[in-house]
């Protein structure tokens, strides 16, 4: 449980699981039993224990989620009332697909306990596990260590990128082993198919066979000695130990085939005394076992982090605490035993050799529930985000990635761990992904059945110097080592030398995969200084600014109310008078292009001299046509924009200041919003706001994104189409803004493919302007995984350094680097104020069914509706291949063709010659010359559905029915070949054609086939536009030979597609010799 309301609810399901299964378990084992037979009671006792375990297994304990999808469901009133005190912030998504899988989950349950309840009832009442209870045992237990072993051993040493310390590289390794850069998902490898559907094996077929076998014969020794156990005690028993073995093998099973193997050996040989029946020994093992890992994991952090040739001293008392460790090593496996039976951390004492024993903490262990608090500009006073700028530190700002992070791992980690990429796991384990930039700890809080719950701490993108070394540590590699002792003799090929073994052996934590592929954002930053130094660079990007807002006001949907504002024309009047110029001393001719030397400022000539051609063009791919001359209310608008903006970049400058650092800050201030009209020639724009907002912010924006796409292609946007085409794209896939703007935070969280901004990092060290650019990728990482008892030990030592002992050192020995135990990233994602993580997620669900590759390779969730659509389909196919194979003798693929039948040619023949309407009705043949590929076919029906003509089958079936319009009756003798087994069919010059009947789902057999004068179309294929199809009569009397014909069925893909080029296609010998065929297609029509 991760809270005391979880905690509440958890066991609450729990007991009330087990007070209905005790029910009918005392009632089962209350009655003797007949010889060699299973109750009826007992039966339904083991078919509810499995389903219930399984349900219970499939749910989170944290019952929020669930209570929001009831509360919709149940109290809409008040999902509605809290949606309406939410509309103001951007809608996240997260919510709503939490409860769609959660909605997805309880539909499969719903089906699938059912199908679990009946499915072992029958096995249960079957009488298996008493006739076969003396060989079957011991056959389950074989076949769940076998497995077991290869499932949860052999295959995931062989995955991990030092497979048991001794080889190089993996031996079963991912496609993207040898890629450097990877440039999509991870493909799905046959071993992880594997893994997966062993692990199903296990989960579903195995352990269920193991607990109902031991619950059978334990239960028919109870009832065959009642005098010898206490039933009431007895039923108590099993339904606890049932309910728990069951959950755990359906939640965590790697663990699982060690615990039997160790109950089969410890009760079986060597103390077959003391077992109480397997069903309690294995129950008691499993919490034995739990302990026993405990234990391990403690003395393996202890052992490796006093080893003396390897401990770093990080103070003197470090120095003064190791040899007086050494001759309290008795005590210390003391206290290692109490701390694994109380489930307590064991730290070092001030991060020393020393260690004592702290208080039993969950599995959580931080009491504190994050919920990300954002500081944007939705949440802060206007004059905190203009004056202080809150949130500019890098830590603030980057801490968005390791929260788009989580949101990838939300829908794919627990499918990842399913598919074997992590290695084993189980709750409590701790992990590090450690990519060029991002280090994150995972810390897994609940594994169940097809769920994890993790929480995510993201570190410093620029941590400190120890920081710096433990991450050079888990990302070298150590297959160049050749060491051996104090020489280097070198090493096999793909095996690791001796020192390089045995100093991996000595290290809390292992690298278990080299490269996981993650979806994330590459962070790209250029320093905004070296790009803007000189004057020339400075004048390229003010040319795109202006660019850029006549680009926006032209393509502003309200561009012909601006032009006709009375008060924006009274305004702009003066500056088409001659001789004007605005002289403001923001300007100059060394950053702006259309600067008038003559008349020492910006004029109207001179700015149509320079960007009369881009206005002219922008107006005319808008919609509606405006006049473009030179001194026309648009020209005039847009000088008055770019003069207005321009000024608005002077003043935020400090305007006659000509360094680079004003300059970057006043771009910095209109990049966020900050536009300040000081000057009274410009209040004109009062008149409208979003010339302002809509206009002149984003054409800032947009200059800024121009002036780096300069640096890779200086020419590229001399010609205005390219200029217009790039900004209308940059408009559409990119997102410029400033980082505070909470338009950025939803931005990335939806999955923006790009985006860009411009950041102010002021801190003690730097204070510097950076561009960021964001790019949607699949990122590669290296998965850590960390001793989880060296992380809880570390953690309550720097609890109870910080709090109790009071020592706020910043430069303190227990969080100096010690590379054998990652101690500084360790304490570094504390809880603030302990540690300085700059990210904590809140306690994140993953679910199974969210992972895409997993869904593909197991389909859907299984649900009612899924059930009844795929009966649906099969019903379908069933009489598709009923009608196909019973009249034309076809497969139910070749007659797969959607709602209703057509015609297609058996074989690769050529089109034929398209009939016109002039020489149909006169009965002349005048070929039409064949367009590309499978030329149009006229239809039967004159509907245009892109068929070939039929030839009959002869003689035709007699069916009943309404006949559809067919082809005219031939006279004279038609050379037909004898039907093949099974299919009746004809040859003529065009090949060899059927004709099928199909019924559909809800039709008749005398119903009109597609192609008929309905003009009904498959639903699979969608119908050609056949300009030159002829227009058929529906006065003319169907020929006699069809009139029976119900529907037409193709017996041909239903792409009507033939291979091959058309010259390539076979005419048979038959066809082109017959002169009898040729009448019949003269008359179709």
């Amino acid at each position: 449980a991760t809270s005391p309301l979880t905690a509440v609810f958890s066991l609450s399901r729990s007991l009330l699981a087990a007070a209905l299964l005790y029910g009918f378990c005392l009632g089962a084992i209350k009655t003797p039993w007949p010889e060699q037979h299973v109750p009826v009671l007992f039966s339904v006792f083991c078919g509810l224990l499995v389903a219930l375990s399984y349900h219970l297994s499939r749910q989170s304990s944290d019952p929020t989620v669930l209570w929001s999808l009831i509360r919709s469901k149940v109290f809409p009133e008040l999902e509605e009332r809290s949606l309406e005190t939410a509309r103001a912030e951007p809608p996240d998504p997260l919510p709503d697909k939490m409860r769609q899988s959660v909605r997805e989950v309880l539909h499969s349950d719903l089906v699938m306990c059912v199908v679990i309840a009946v499915l072992t009832f029958a096995i249960s009442a079957s009488t298996v596990f008493i006739a076969l209870k003396s060989v079957l045992g011991f056959v389950l237990y074989a076949l769940a260590g076998a497995v077991g072993f290869f499932t949860h051993y052999l295959l995931p040493q062989l995955r991990k990128q030092l497979p048991w310390f001794c080889l190089s590289q993996p031996v079963l390794k991912p496609l993207e082993y040898s890629q450097y850069e990877v440039r999509g998902a991870a493909q799905v490898m046959w071993f992880e198919k594997l893994y997966a559907g062993l692990q199903c094996v296990e989960k579903y077929l195995i352990y269920p066979a193991v607990v109902l076998n031991a619950l059978t014969v334990d239960a028919y020794a109870v009832v065959s000695h009642p005098d010898k156990f206490c039933l009431y005690c007895r039923a108590l028993l099993m339904t606890v130990a049932g309910l728990k073995l069951l959950r755990s093998a359906f939640c965590c099973p790697p663990q699982q085939y060690l615990t039997l193997a160790f109950t089969v050996l410890l009760f079986h040989f060597d103390y077959p005394r003391l077992s109480q029946g397997f069903l309690l020994d294995y129950f008691l093992m499993s919490l034995l076992c739990s302990k026993l890992w405990d234990l391990l994991y403690k003395l393996r952090f202890v052992l490796t982090y006093i080893a003396p040739w390897q401990i770093t001293w990080g103070s003197a008392f470090h120095a003064f605490a190791q040899p007086f460790a050494v001759p309290h090593s008795a005590m210390l496996f003391v206290q290692a035993l109490l701390s694994a039976l109380f489930s307590t951390p064991l730290n070092p004492l001030l991060g020393s050799a020393v260690f004592i024993m702290s208080y039993a903490r969950p599995l959580k262990f931080w009491e504190r529930d994050y919920n990300t608090k954002r500081v944007d500009h939705s949440n802060t006073r206007l004059v905190t985000q203009l004056d202080r700028n809150p949130g500019a530190d890098d830590n603030n700002l980057n801490s968005i990635f390791y929260e788009h992070l989580t949101r990838s791992l939300q829908h794919t980690l627990c499918g990842d761990l399913v598919l074997g990429r992590w290695g084993n796991y189980s709750p409590g384990d701790c992990f590090v992904l450690a990519s060029d930039y991002l280090n994150a700890l995972v810390h897994l809080i609940e594994v169940g059945n097809g769920l994890v719950t993790f929480q995510l701490r993201g570190l410093e993108f620029r941590g400190t110097y120890c920081q710096q070394r433990e991450v050079e540590a888990i990302t070298e590699g150590v297959e160049e080592d050749e060491g051996c002792c104090c020489c280097e003799p070198g090493h096999l090929p793909r095996v690791l030398s001796f020192n390089a073994a045995f100093g991996q052996r000595w290290l809390a934590w292992e690298v278990t995969a080299s490269k996981y592929v993650l979806e994330g954002y590459s962070i790209s930053d250029n320093n905004a200084a070296s790009m803007l130094q000189v004057f020339d660079l400075r004048k390229i990007l003010i040319t795109y600014y202006v660019k850029s807002i006549i680009y926006y006001v032209s393509r502003s949907p309200k561009l012909e109310a601006w032009l006709s504002h009375e008060g924006i024309t009274t305004a702009l009047r003066p500056v088409r008078a001659p001789g004007y110029a605005d002289s403001d001393p923001t300007f100059s001719l060394s950053v702006d292009e259309d600067y008038d030397l003559r008349l020492s400022g910006l004029s109207l000539p001179s700015f149509c001299a320079v960007h009369l051609e881009w206005i002219q063009y922008c107006a005319s791919r808008r919609g509606q046509p405006v006049d473009q001359d030179w001194n026309s209310p648009l020209v005039t608008l847009c000088f008055g924009l770019c003069v207005l903006g321009r000024r608005a970049l002077g003043t935020a400058s400090h305007s006659m200041s000509a360094s680079l650092e004003p300059f970057l800050y006043g771009l910095h201030a209109l990049f966020k919003g900050d536009f300040r009209i000081t000057s009274p020639r410009d209040e004109w724009v009062f008149a409208d706001m979003d010339l302002l907002h809509r206009v002149v912010a984003p054409g800032v924006r947009m200059a800024l994104k121009l002036h780096q796409d300069h640096f890779t292609s200086p020419d590229e946007y001399e010609e205005p189409a390219a200029l217009y085409d790039a900004i209308a794209a940059n408009e559409e896939r990119l997102v410029i803004s400033h980082e505070g703007d909470p338009a950025w935070r939803s931005a990335i969280l939806s999955n923006t493919p790009s985006l860009l901004a411009l950041r102010h990092v002021l801190d003690d060290a730097s204070d510097e302007y950076k561009i960021i650019m964001l790019n949607r990728r699949h990122l590669s990482f290296r998965v850590i995984k960390v001793n989880r008892e060296c992380v809880r030990g570390l953690w309550a030592g720097q609890q109870q350094e910080l709090v109790f002992l009071r020592n706020r050192n910043p430069e303190r020995g227990s969080i100096q680097n010690a590379k054998q135990a990652l101690r500084n990233m360790i304490n570094s994602s504390c809880d603030q104020p302990l540690g300085y993580p700059i990210y904590v997620s809140p306690l994140t669900t993953s679910l199974a069914g969210s992972h895409p590759q997993l869904r593909a390779l197991w389909g859907g969730p299984v649900s009612l509706g899924a059930i009844a659509r795929w009966l649906l389909h099969s019903w379908e196919r069933l009489h598709k291949g009923c009608g196909a194979g019973c009249n034309s003798g076809g497969n139910v693929d070749d007659s797969d063709c959607g709602g209703g039948g057509g015609l297609t040619s058996l074989s690769n023949n050529p089109p034929l010659a398209q009939p016109t309407p002039e020489n149909t009705a006169g009965g002349g043949d005048q070929p039409l010359p064949p367009g590309p590929g499978w030329g149009p076919r006229p239809s039967l029906s004159g509907s245009g559905d892109g068929r070939p003509p039929p030839l009959l089958q002869w003689p035709p079936p007699r069916l009943p029915g309404p006949s559809p319009a067919s082809p005219a009756p031939t006279e004279g003798p038609r050379p037909s070949r004898p039907p093949g087994p099974g299919l009746l069919s004809s040859e003529g010059p065009s090949g060899k054609w059927t004709l099928g009947v199909r019924k559909g789902l809800g039709g008749s057999e005398g119903e009109p086939a597609s192609g008929s004068p309905k003009g009904s179309t498959p639903k699979s294929q969608a119908p050609l536009d056949l300009s030159l199809s002829p227009d058929i009569s529906t006065n003319a009397s169907p020929p006699r030979a069809a009139q029976d014909i119900s529907c037409l069925d193709s017996s041909a893909p239903e792409s009507g597609t033939p291979t091959g080029a058309p010259g390539d296609w076979p005419v048979p010998a038959e066809e082109r010799e017959s002169p009898a065929a040729q009448p019949l297609l003269e008359h179709q029509y």
